[in-house]
């Protein structure tokens, strides 16, 4: 199976511009999440997908391999369904966050494995909650499992409510998994689902996963116990390097 490792990156992020390009002990964010992709046995090829000729042209002097793609994209699902059409050759894509510089290979290696049963059309992983202030952070979408390991709903509010038990106690009565962000789609899976119009669920939650369990599309999870660090803010930053 041919796995095409993809990490979309553009310049013009709202809450840290230039955020690909900032330094972290001697490289840039960018250069630090294509080494740890590269690490991954079982991607055949890593490419940053880019909007910028800035982040483009450091890449290729990292000696990374990057394409430019549109600007008028919407999210990084839609930067990965472009790439992926001029790479045909593969089976898989895998959508690597490109704000996460420590990822760990091996979360990457869990989310390729999903594709060893040939009905997986998308897959993601989840981690186990720990601490209520996981569980009630609206920046880290909570999901829902069925027994088959697939996604039901994901969503920023703690699901489900326990009813009759104080919040406090909620994590003593259900095991709760919160959403790592990275997404495996098959190549066709993925052009599918970058067609779809913008759905109620999505809007509603701010979470574009929605759209495609909205349509009928099923998302395998895998759970990992390591934990990602995303660099969402300059303030982030900081406190990952402390």
């Amino acid at each position: 199976m041919n796995i095409l490792g993809i990490i979309p990156a553009r310049y013009a992020s709202t809450r840290f511009p230039g955020k690909p390009l900032v330094d972290i002990a001697g490289k840039s964010m960018i250069q630090r999440v294509y080494e740890q992709a590269k690490k991954c046995v079982d991607l055949t090829e890593v490419i940053v997908a880019t909007d910028d000729e800035r982040i483009y042209k450091h890449v290729h002097d990292f000696g990374g391999s990057a394409i430019i793609t549109s600007p008028d994209h919407q999210s990084g699902t839609d930067r990965c369904a472009e790439v992926a059409v001029k790479h045909p050759q593969y089976d898989v894509i895998i959508n690597i966050q490109g704000d996460e510089p420590y990822i760990n290979p091996e979360q990457i290696s869990k989310l390729a494995s999903c594709f060893q049963n040939s009905d997986t059309q998308i897959a993601s992983l989840v981690k186990k909650v720990n601490t209520e202030q996981e569980l009630f952070n609206i920046n880290s979408p909570k999901v829902v499992i069925n027994k088959f390991s697939e996604a039901v709903y994901f969503s920023r509010s703690p699901l489900p409510h326990i009813r009759g038990q104080a919040q406090s106690e909620w994590l003593k009565h259900y095991t709760y998994f919160k959403h790592i962000g990275i997404y495996g789609y098959r190549a066709d899976i993925l052009q599918q689902i970058t067609k779809l119009p913008v759905s109620a669920l999505e809007k509603a939650e701010s979470l574009e996963q929605l759209r495609w369990i909205e349509n009928g599309y099923r998302i395998k999870v895998a759970e990992t116990e390591l934990e990602t660090y995303a660099i969402d803010t300059p303030e982030d930053l900081i406190n990952l390097i402390k």
